[in-house]
């Protein structure tokens, strides 16, 4: 008995060990979203792009056309890397590779002249591409890994300690950026580039315990199985999409989705480019951003017990509804408002999360539990290639009206259509449905 205790308590010890080994990733790869994706990079380029000759309103153009290309390269790789994961194995080989796709590239852009905003663009596409593909093979190894009942409690465990570690290390950045004279940098630039370096180490350090300590799942796979993986990819896309058209409320929900997570997208790629463009303070913009990041773990948090009390789709609503007042404070802001910017963040960190987890789990609660790996994977797959109109579009008015404000203005348009379409959505009729399909196939509901 007491030989069977202790394996017991080797087994629950061993167990407990690949779960957190797992969720570190998200704790490593974080890190790039925030101090690049969303601070650092639009803020060098943007100097590259004015260093060049080019005005600052065609900077903000470039950023949004940088981001949109890489969304589109990220989505189009998606389904096929997915197919890749599910028919060949190797999972972890494969996440080795775009790890070391993203880190070099990120690494690299400390080696960016003054003036070379198309290179740069190139590395960042590349970099993302990196953290896409990565993060395709990091989330395909949950299920594997999960023990029964648990798949839920982890990826929220990871998702925390994402917004955790990309903040942290934002933190220390925005510090380097701030007051560069006390780490002994000579200026804000050199603080960049070094943001850039730490990303990258930070970025491959916090992987290893996922490949030391999580084992790689066992697949049985065909030799046409492999060399079909592209085909299978894009095909396994369309035959979801024919699926999904059946359930009325879930696509309903799905197309309202796209549509206000772009505007959502949209936001969080261009914020900090347009308060460069409005010639806001860098300075009070990485303060703003931070705002943001740790205002919105616990606001995600109160929007999961607001939802007990409204509602998943009035909440959701909600959070949309509180992103127009955004987009017009954002129109009228000037550098002489600095302390707009502070209240637009605050109003960001207030709702991005909750809005964005309550979606997924509405979704979630609609979806049959028999096609929920099928369903999920096109609803990131369908994000991505949705998340493009946005930033086309921002780009194209900043370009033609030779202003942003504009651009900040146009984006009300994706949270009205989808706020609008979401009020049409009957979540008790979709979750009904869902049921009746498990219950037909078997499939236990709860």
């Amino acid at each position: 008995m007491q030989s069977e205790e202790r394996a017991s308590v080797v087994s629950d010890r061993v167990y407990r060990k690949v779960i957190n080994s797992w969720a570190m990733y998200d704790w490593a790869n974080s890190a790039f979203i925030t101090t690049v994706a969303v601070v650092m990079f639009p803020h060098f380029q943007r100097q590259m792009v004015t260093n060049a000759g080019l005005s600052k309103e065609t900077a903000t153009a470039y950023l949004a056309y940088t981001n949109a290309i890489a969304l589109l390269l990220a989505a189009v790789i998606s389904p096929v890397l997915g197919a890749i994961s599910d028919h060949t194995g190797g999972r972890k080989h494969y996440l080795g590779f775009f790890v070391a796709v993203g880190v070099l590239a990120t690494a690299l852009l400390v080696f960016l002249g003054p003036t070379s905003y198309i290179l740069g663009s190139i590395l960042f596409v590349v970099a993302e591409v990196g953290f896409a593909g990565g993060e395709v093979f990091y989330e395909s190894l949950l299920p594997h890994i999960a023990q029964k009942g648990d798949i839920d409690q982890i990826s929220a465990r990871g998702y925390a300690l994402g917004y955790l570690g990309g903040g942290i290390l934002l933190a220390v950045n925005a510090l380097w950026f701030v007051r560069p004279q006390w780490f002994g940098m000579p200026d804000e630039n050199f603080a960049v580039r070094a943001s850039f370096l730490s990303v990258a180490l930070w970025w491959a350090l916090f992987s290893i315990p996922l490949f030391r300590n999580v084992p790689e799942p066992q697949i049985v796979r065909t030799t046409k199985e492999a060399v079909n993986a592209i085909r299978a990819g894009f095909g396994r896309l369309a035959q979801t999409l024919r699926r999904l058209t059946r359930y009325k409320q879930l696509f309903l929900f799905l197309i309202a989705f796209w549509i206000y997570n772009d505007g959502i997208g949209t936001i969080i790629k261009m914020a900090f480019s347009y308060g460069e463009e409005m010639r806001l303070p860098d300075k009070d913009m990485v303060i703003a951003v931070l705002l943001t990041q740790f205002i919105g773990v616990p606001c995600a948090f109160a929007f999961g017990r607001l939802a007990r009390r409204l509602g998943a789709k009035r909440s959701i609503l909600l959070g949309v509804g509180v992103y127009i007042p955004i987009c017009i404070v954002g129109y009228f802001m000037t550098s002489a408002r600095v302390y707009l910017f502070y209240v637009l963040a605050f109003m960001v960190g207030l709702v991005q999360g909750g809005t964005q987890a309550l979606s997924r789990s509405l979704y979630g609660a609609m979806v049959p539990k028999s096609r929920s790996t099928e369903f999920f994977g096109f609803f990131s797959t369908s994000s991505k290639f949705a998340g493009l109109f946005g930033l086309v579009l921002f780009g194209v008015i900043s370009q033609v009206k030779g202003s942003s404000h504009a651009s900040i203005l146009s984006v009300i348009v994706f949270f009205v259509i989808g706020g609008f379409l979401l009020t049409r959505v009957d979540e008790k009729e979709g979750i009904r449905i869902a049921k009746e399909e498990d219950v037909s196939l078997g499939t236990p509901t709860a």
